[in-house]
């Protein structure tokens, strides 16, 4: 006699024996590349218990954004799990064990530029981990004049200083030189001539 368990029950098992089978567990490994926060982003900050400290916030162009009691928040080269424990250490002069909860609402900082001869040049957000080829397809690809192997990426460091990295389309067709397809950082401006 075959025995007919529900659907959930089935569901509850798989889950269980997932989580204790060793190497399986994802909980505990850290995120690869954790999301860091960028001016323009919008972030949900909460302080439970604490009506006066719930607060939806703009990251400004300088990396900044003003916090009650606290003042200025640098949120610069910062993840959110990191802005998250500063901002609890900083609150806790004020308040006894505070939950500060941090979620980012909108992802408007995190963007990439796709100009010259694309079909659809612009400003792209990124929403994940984006590469060259990834940008192009997002800027509709390249027009029939394009210069596939003089591609640029300029891209700014933390002092301004910018670089110009070169990205050959050409090798990338051919399975060569797949190295060059780097992931962009938010900001970097791709020029296609």
């Amino acid at each position: 006699m075959m025995l007919i368990l529900p659907r959930i029950t089935v569901i509850a098992f798989i889950v269980a024996v997932l989580t204790v089978l060793p190497g399986r567990s994802t909980a505990e490994e850290p995120l690869a590349d954790p999301y860091l926060v960028q001016p323009g982003d919008i972030l949900q900050i909460s302080v439970w218990k604490e009506q006066d400290m719930q607060r939806e916030v703009l990251v400004r162009p300088d990396g900044r954004f003003s916090f009650p009691l606290i003042g200025e928040v640098d949120v610069r080269e910062k993840s959110v799990g990191q802005l998250q424990a500063e901002l609890t250490q900083r609150i806790h002069q004020f308040i006894a064990d505070p939950a500060v909860i941090i979620s980012v609402k909108q992802v408007q900082g995190n963007r990439v530029f796709v100009i010259g001869q694309v079909n659809r040049p612009g400003d792209f957000a990124m929403n994940g981990r984006v590469d060259v080829v990834q940008a192009l397809s997002m800027a509709g690809g390249m027009t029939a004049f394009a210069k596939a192997g003089s591609i640029r990426i300029l891209r700014r460091d933390r002092d301004g200083e910018q670089q110009a990295i070169r990205f050959n389309f050409n090798d990338i067709e051919k399975g060569k030189g797949l190295a060059q397809n780097i992931i962009l950082q938010s900001g970097d401006v791709v020029v296609v001539p």
